[in-house]
């Protein structure tokens, strides 16, 4: 299986596993930053070379020795369960992506005939009733991820113990697990740790947040789209999320961790 979702700097300095929607475009920025003294033009999802990606066959080599060896400081990221999905629903489901069009071409359309979601119009900014749609999402989420219907789960809505797994079962380890909510200071941690070609501050380097205006602004506050059935949805699909990573599950409204992690016990539990 090897590492997907797994990149690393040209010099080698810190190993990064990807988990979609937790800050990865503004830490791959940093990480191109921290090899050439510049930020890579365009969104570093695309870039090609400057940096390692287990996409890149040439660098599927050096990573896997790396990792194995444990030759580089290796982190991920992880964010609220509870924004997370909702970001992802705002981006992927009702937004424009970058090419102009839909995500995932025929996605939204099987959405609207089998679930009765609404996304608003063409530019994914028309009111649609967000709460509803969004509960109706959940449920399509739920599907894929349960029963893998009427398709597999998608990277930005499968959970995010899953992603970090992967590394760990085929021979990686993690010196550092942090928190989107708390960034600068997880981050902060990653960069004391290693020693980086180009001097890397934190303070000036800007958030790259590639979803921006892709789809509608959150009109209500995050709880709001969470009721019963929505909280019980979300815990079928990422009660390990909560439970590793440190998250409150009760209440929506918390977007912040309620313990630390535990880098012994995610490594025992994920490492199956």
């Amino acid at each position: 299986m090897g590492f997907p979702g797994t990149w690393m700097t040209e010099s080698e300095s810190v190993v990064y596993r990807v988990v979609p929607k937790c800050a990865c475009s503004t830490i791959g920025q940093i990480m191109y930053y921290s090899d050439h003294g510049a930020f890579f033009d365009g969104d570093i999802h695309d870039a090609t070379s400057g940096m390692h990606k287990w996409a890149i066959e040439a660098s599927q080599d050096p990573i896997t020795r790396n990792v194995q060896n444990h030759e580089s400081y290796a982190f991920t990221c992880v964010r609220n369960p509870y924004t997370r999905i909702l970001s992802s629903f705002f981006d992927k489901i009702c937004g424009i992506q970058r090419n102009g069009k839909r995500y995932r071409g025929n996605l939204v359309p099987l959405l609207v005939q089998k679930y009765g979601i609404e996304v608003g119009g063409e530019d994914g900014k028309d009111e649609f009733d967000q709460i509803q749609s969004f509960r109706r999402f959940l449920l399509f989420a739920r599907d894929t991820i349960r029963w893998r219907r009427p398709m597999d789960p998608d990277i930005h809505w499968s959970a995010m113990s899953g992603h970090v797994s992967t590394f760990i079962v085929n021979g990686g380890r993690y010196d550092k697990i942090f928190w989107t909510e708390s960034f600068n200071d997880g981050m902060g941690d990653v960069l004391k740790a290693i020693k980086t070609k180009k001097k890397v501050d934190l303070k000036k380097i800007p958030r790259f947040n590639e979803s921006e205006g892709h789809g509608p602004k959150r009109a209500h506050p995050v709880e709001d789209y969470f009721d019963d059935l929505s909280m019980h949805l979300v815990y079928e699909m990422y009660h390990r999320d909560f439970d590793l990573f440190k998250y409150d599950f009760d209440d929506p409204s918390n977007k912040m961790p309620i313990g630390e992690i535990d880098l012994d016990e995610v490594h025992a539990k994920l490492g199956d």
